[in-house]
């Protein structure tokens, strides 16, 4: 596992560096006095993980974890307690240390990382193995409206919202009504193609025309897409 520092303590820096070569199979690339020397070298290199301070001169580490896309996993290491909880409502962060780190500490964290790590990588796998199935033709569903079983193929559904008991299937010939769960009919949809990006909201990611702040425009409907699942559908998209 590839690793760099980013802090404008040389101290905090050099402390780190050593706490990590005693650690196995984690690699500590660089270290980086300010955030945007390490912006420019990961536009040319991958690593796993960012162990970054908070409060750095003109750059902070929020405001980095803001702009980068795509971030691997990052640690905030601060001399600032008051931040933990805004820190955890990006999905990359893994940890929070406070300075001056112990090294017990330093320990339970690194093990978290690798729990992530595993975590992520039985995930990808799984969905892999998912796709991988659902491109062997599954093409339709099935669903049961007064008592009929009407037939909608995939393709032409643009999203399913939650209506209470019910859900509203809008494809791009008519609308229908099921009585059923949301949660229910996303098992039976397959994950290449459909993403529930809000609590009551199902799209079709071909059917995207646009997306724009927290929302997403599908035929003529906004749909709005929370902040996590906005990250989630920003990874199934072609970016040029």
């Amino acid at each position: 596992m590839k690793c760099i520092v980013i802090d404008d303590e040389q101290m905090a820096r050099e402390i780190l560096a050593a706490m990590l070569a005693d650690v196995k199979d984690v690699e500590l690339v660089a270290t980086f006095p300010d955030a945007i020397e390490a912006m420019k070298f990961l536009n040319k290199n991958q690593v796993d993980l960012i162990f970054l301070d908070i409060h750095m001169p003109s750059f902070t580490g929020f405001d980095f974890v803001q702009t980068i896309k795509n971030l691997p996993q990052v640690v905030f290491v601060t001399m600032d307690e008051n931040f933990a909880k805004d820190a955890f409502e990006y999905d990359c962060i893994v940890d929070y240390l406070v300075k001056p780190i112990q090294l017990d500490r330093f320990s339970r964290s690194i093990d978290r990382v690798f729990r992530k790590l595993n975590s992520n990588f039985k995930n990808d796998i799984q969905i892999t193995d998912r796709v991988f199935k659902e491109k062997k033709g599954v093409s339709e569903i099935y669903v049961n409206i007064n008592s009929r079983l009407i037939k909608i193929d995939l393709d032409t559904i643009c999203s399913i919202q939650s209506q209470g008991d019910y859900i509203n299937i809008k494809t791009t010939e008519t609308n229908y009504v099921v009585h059923t769960q949301l949660k229910k009919i996303k098992e039976k949809l397959p994950v290449a193609q459909f993403l529930q990006i809000h609590r009551s909201h199902i799209i079709n990611i071909d059917k995207i025309i646009d997306i724009q702040d927290n929302t997403v425009l599908i035929a003529k409907e906004i749909i709005p897409i929370s902040k996590q699942n906005k990250t989630i559908l920003m990874k199934y998209l072609n970016l040029l």
